[in-house]
């Protein structure tokens, strides 16, 4: 069961799903250094905990045993020090309850009985106040005859005159998001800007950083009045408001007139360093709020999206960190499904940098590098599978974006409430359905249903985002205004100490 899998460990007030990892990855030109606790999962069979539970099990569920049966060798390992005499059954069915019984509550005053997870549901239903009003094509999957396809286009032709986008958007306009989840823009209203008199100019000097890309420096006029420098070059601004640092520690120490200290850190562990005067990370709660959904990670690649989907390969999957809990769930669903695999992790395409082998359309240079095509080649596949290294609360990345901006529907499994960062019915939540194999026969039946197709890629053409908009106005690309914005709410370098 994939809810035995993803098992659920509680931590503060938000949920956490952890693979082991303390490794370092190269994605898209970026760095990043993760840092996790290791989770130790208990072994059933030798835990205190477990056997409490098999004398549990024993008490309420095993028949009893006779003198030509028994226990079997699990039970014999913490039962081999009661002895039960060959004799009729009504002689020692008293003693024995009672020995057994004893032995509960001996147990009961150190130990405590393992908690069960909730199942998870067996279908992948979204959020709706009244779900069952309207049905679509998702709804009705398997009832309609299969068809094998590749062209995109003439799949929307058909969900068009079958559903279309106003019974669409009758479903999904009462779908529930935690618009919580998601910052507001920090740029302030027309009224409120007419009353802070002249313009402000921001300036923010990129102290310290691994991956923050380049094609942020510049200029920028970000709204009420207000203009925002940011670069990396001491020459460019010798004078900052504040200094961003991502990968070094800020100073200790800050008096008045000093820059502002910023850090920033995306990573799921998200950890403050306790020096910071602003911090940036990826949650809502968050002094300033980024998501992985912007361009700014990847703006120079091969946008182009096929319009033709191969019908003998169903899934895409690249990873090139194999993380062994990872590779285990891909392992096991990857084998269900054909299948391309383009990283160093569960190769089955002949080796590395092969996209372009297969697809020669997609280079950009004479002399590419692998993430030049990744999106191009990506758009191939009617699916591609997204798994993130930790399972946490709002921390959602580029491998589930890459596949949305591809053309494609991500198979997903990471944070819980994915869904308030996504378009309705945009992905498939892995975490959804009972097992893989469960999880695999509905991609198939997916993959030959034109129509059912078709509906995971209305959001993009009915205009239906849900908090999607939000999520991208949050990301990256508009991290210099808004944060300049906060730098100038706060004073800048006449802030007081802090």
């Amino acid at each position: 069961m994939i809810a035995g899998y993803l098992h659920a460990y509680k931590r503060g007030t938000h949920r956490q799903y952890q693979f082991t990892q303390c490794e370092s990855v190269h994605l898209g030109g970026r760095r990043k250094s993760l840092e996790a606790n290791r989770r130790l999962w208990p072994d059933p069979i030798t835990s205190l905990t477990s056997l409490k539970s098999q004398v549990s099990i024993l008490l309420y569920a095993s028949p009893l045993p006779s003198a030509k049966t028994p226990f079997s060798s699990s039970s014999t390992s913490f039962l081999s020090m009661l002895h039960f005499p060959t004799i009729k059954r009504i002689n020692y069915l008293a003693p024995m309850v009672a020995s057994v019984l004893l032995l509960v509550l001996l147990l009961s005053g150190s130990l405590e009985f393992p908690s069960l997870s909730s199942p998870l549901p067996l279908s992948p239903t979204l959020s709706l106040s009244n779900p069952n009003t309207i049905s679509t094509a998702v709804d009705s999957i398997g009832t309609r005859i299969s068809h094998p396809f590749r062209e995109l286009l003439p799949a929307f032709s058909k969900w068009d005159s079958q559903v279309g986008c106003g019974k669409f958007g009758q479903k999904f306009e009462s779908w529930k998001v935690n618009s919580s989840a998601i910052q507001g823009t920090g740029i302030r209203d027309g009224d409120t800007c007419q009353k802070e008199g002249p313009r402000r100019h921001v300036s923010v000097l990129v102290k310290g950083w691994t991956w923050i890309p380049d094609n942020l420096e510049g200029i920028y006029s970000c709204g009420c009045g207000l203009s925002c420098a940011w670069s990396k070059s001491p020459v460019a601004i010798d004078r900052p408001d504040a200094l961003l640092f991502e990968g070094a520690t800020p100073p200790r120490t800050r008096r008045t007139g000093d820059p502002l200290r910023v850090y920033l850190d995306l990573e799921a562990s998200r950890k403050p360093t306790g020096f910071e005067d602003i911090f940036i990370g990826y949650h809502a709660s968050d002094d300033v709020q980024v998501t992985y959904a912007g361009k700014s990670f990847h703006i120079g690649r091969n946008y182009r999206i096929s319009p033709v989907k191969r019908d003998d390969i169903l899934v895409y999957w690249s990873s090139s960190r194999c993380l062994p809990q990872r590779n285990d769930l891909a392992r096991r669903f990857l084998s269900l499904v054909p299948h391309h695999s383009f990283g160093k992790c569960l190769n089955n395409v002949g080796g590395l940098d092969q996209s372009l082998v297969f697809y020669p359309d997609c280079a950009m240079s004479k002399s590419p590098i692998w993430w030049d095509h990744l999106h191009c080649a990506m758009s191939h596949y009617k699916f591609v599978l997204a798994i993130e290294n930790t399972f946490t609360d709002s921390y959602v990345t580029e491998k589930l974006f890459y596949a949305l901006e591809a053309g494609s529907v991500p198979i997903y499994f990471g944070a819980p409430n994915v869904w308030d960062f996504v378009p309705p019915n945009s992905i498939i939540d892995g975490s959804k359905f009972g097992s893989l194999e469960e999880l695999a026969s509905y991609v198939k039946k997916v993959g030959e249903d034109p129509v059912a197709y078709a509906e995971f890629h209305a959001w993009r053409r009915c205009g239906i985002l849900g908090n999607y908009w939000r999520v991208r106005e949050m990301s990256l690309d508009t991290l210099p205004c808004r944060l300049c914005q906060l730098v100038a709410t706060r004073g800048g370098r006449n802030a007081r100490d802090l």
